[in-house]
């Protein structure tokens, strides 16, 4: 390889990596019968929020459908039940023509996970059949011609033995030699990041509480490498990052696949509350975005997916599992986590939704869709705005005074605009995940 060769390598390697980096994602989680449908929740996700990315527990093709073109990248995950079979080649391409040739990359699937927390299960069967199985879901990928999705699986940090203090991380020997070291290598050669779900709530008591919840605090010291800790998510991942050093794999990047504070508990129990959720999520958000790293590893920004996006009325167990989420079903957040877009004129209420401002402007702009925004786009921005309940959209429905012509731009043309006059006519709420437009010519004067 020439030296122009290889630079030129290596800066469009740092460049992906500088892209992915900055991402905050959210596990998107569906056991409750009240959410709202998966067009809903991508256009408030575009529209509202800064994330950018969601990781699901199955391969919904609602949800992979409502994903296309959103620019929001969307991880996938096998089925617990499903890992034996795709050891086998035919059932592995059977696998990815079900369930991803349909859907990527118009849908930008990002990572196929092979299960879910199974060395947690300790079921033998699917323990040994993991790695097999990632390889050969991995052969199918490449015989399928699908480009850009990299295959891996995420663990709790019940893999570890030892995670205190951070410098002797290391994991089970059970798992080590037999399932770890061949999954890293594997990661290692098709550039897969090995995933893992620290969770400092799972480890909560009273004396150690602000460590844990990113509060101020006098730290925790490591004593062999003198470092002293600020935070457990620090500590964790650190003592994550020792384990696969310590057997030969501190190359293979490492993303944050689960990580987030419940807001309700059963009584009795303290650590539940909304502001140590807040305090949680929204510190974590600040240094995860920080580029701070962790003292074992600076200067590095960990892709991260925050548990969760709604509050799952349908989950089993303590009350704890059904109030993890940021938002409720309405879109109302729960607490601040810091992942909601800015907005100009007319301000917020509650849950950053936004209040309308008391006169409507005097009807010098209007917001319209852009030229050439496919039909499918300009319907989710309908379905968006005619969901929030604060549009009249009755004019753009059969019979309405503004349902002639009736074809899907000038539709959106009407429900855009509505919402952008509605929230105060600032130009951020025509954005529409850049498929709106300010003018000064009066639409209703331009109908098509």
């Amino acid at each position: 390889m020439t030296t122009t060769a290889a630079y030129l390598l290596l800066l469009t390697t740092a460049l992906s990596l500088s892209t992915t980096a900055y991402s905050i994602g959210v596990n998107y989680g569906t056991l409750a019968n009240n959410l709202p449908s998966p067009t809903q929740v991508v256009n408030f996700l575009k529209t509202r929020t800064t994330i950018d990315s969601v990781k699901i527990f199955d391969t919904n093709p609602e949800i992979l459908r409502a994903f296309a073109n959103s620019g929001i990248s969307v991880s996938v995950t096998v089925g617990n039940g499903d890992i034996p079979s795709l050891t086998q080649l035919p059932a592995a391409r059977q696998w990815v023509t079900n369930n991803i040739a349909p859907y990527h990359p118009q849908t930008r699937i990002k990572y196929i996970l092979v299960g879910n927390e199974i060395l947690h299960s300790n079921d033998n069967v699917l323990m040994s059949n993991l790695v097999p199985a990632m390889k050969t879901l991995n052969f199918a990928l490449v015989l399928a011609g699908l480009k850009g999705i990299k295959v891996t699986t995420a663990h709790s940090l019940g893999i570890l033995s030892t995670a205190e203090p951070p410098s002797l991380g290391r994991f089970r020997p059970n798992y080590d030699r037999a399932i770890i070291r061949p999954m890293l290598q594997f990661l290692r050669e098709t550039k897969s990041p090995f995933m893992v779900n620290p969770y400092p709530y799972f480890g909560y008591y009273a004396e150690r509480a602000n460590f844990q919840l990113f509060k101020r605090n006098p730290g925790v010291r490591d004593r062999y490498t003198r470092v002293t800790y600020t935070n457990s998510f620090d500590a964790l991942m650190d003592a994550t990052y020792t384990a696969m050093k310590s057997v030969g794999y501190a190359d293979v990047d490492i993303v944050v696949g689960e990580t987030g504070w419940p807001s309700l508990c059963d009584p009795g129990q303290p650590a539940c509350s909304v502001e140590n959720a807040a305090s949680y999520n929204l510190n974590l958000v600040k240094h995860v975005n920080s580029g701070r790293g962790t003292p074992l590893m600076p200067n590095r920004r960990f892709e991260t997916y925050i548990f969760a996006l709604f509050n799952e009325n349908l989950k089993p167990g303590p009350t704890a599992e059904r109030n993890w989420g940021l938002f409720r079903p309405d879109f109302t957040r729960v607490y601040k986590a810091g992942i909601m877009r800015a907005r100009r004129g007319g301000g917020k209420g509650r849950g950053g939704r936004p209040r309308p401002p008391a006169a409507t402007p005097g009807g010098k702009k209007w917001c319209v869709p852009k030229p050439n925004i496919s039909d499918q786009a300009l319907q989710a921005n309908i379905d968006y705005v005619c969901s929030l309940g604060s549009v009249d959209c009755k004019p753009i429905q059969a019979g309405g005074a503004c349902f002639d012509p009736n074809n899907i731009r000038s539709h959106a043309s009407f429900a855009m605009n509505s919402y952008f006059q509605k929230t105060g006519g600032g130009d951020s709420s025509c954005d529409f995940s850049h498929t709106g437009v300010v003018t000064t010519a009066d639409p209703s004067k331009h109908k098509t």
